[in-house]
């Protein structure tokens, strides 16, 4: 049976587990407005399922140790936010099993496998479904067809200091744009 193949969005020759900083954005499926509401001040105001994102968000950087967060925003039916992938403390938690003597070439040895940017977010994308369909049923939060998130998510790779702030600007300023935002749907 041959099935439509889905056409990748990442950058060829890039290896998603290296160390950096990436700027990520995940949608909801139809784009749901499902996690709170702009309010006339230009602040997000996020309901339960909203806070339920943010906390998932904070607990990335405890299920991978590699993890560091950085700036965020949880929107009415998106989510942005930026990651930094740091190697540098699983090299060196690992490398203490070894003597001290020849570390550099025993690092070679330490076979470390990468968390890869897909395998966290689809950690995050799972816990957030999981736990908003445990909501659906016992609080009654507004149920979502088939899939909380889209299938896929964007990711960015920030290159530099520049990149850096700009992104985090966008971020923080996300909600006063929100009637102009490219995901905006009216919430009512």
């Amino acid at each position: 049976m041959n099935q439509p193949r889905r056409k990748s969005i990442r950058l060829k020759g890039d290896d998603y587990s290296q160390a950096g900083f990436y700027f990520i954005t995940i949608c909801t499926q139809n784009q749901l407005c499902l996690f709170g509401e702009i309010q006339l001040n230009g602040e997000m105001k996020p309901n339960s399922a909203g806070c339920m994102i943010e906390k998932w968000w904070l607990e990335l950087s405890r299920k991978f140790p590699t993890v560091t967060l950085h700036e965020r925003i949880v929107m009415p039916n998106h989510f942005h936010g930026i990651l930094q992938i740091d190697h540098t403390s699983e090299v060196n938690d690992r490398a203490k099993e070894f003597t001290p003597v020849k570390i550099t070439d025993q690092i070679e040895q330490l076979h470390i496998s990468p968390t890869s940017l897909a395998s966290i977010i689809g950690w995050f994308k799972s816990m957030t479904m999981n736990e908003y369909i445990r909501q659906v049923k016992s609080q009654g939060w507004p149920p979502f067809h088939q899939r909380l998130w889209q299938r896929n998510y964007y990711e960015h790779i920030i290159q530099d200091e520049d990149a850096w702030q700009e992104i985090s600007d966008y971020i923080r300023t996300n909600p006063q744009r929100w009637i102009d935002d490219k995901y905006y749907r009216y919430e009512k």
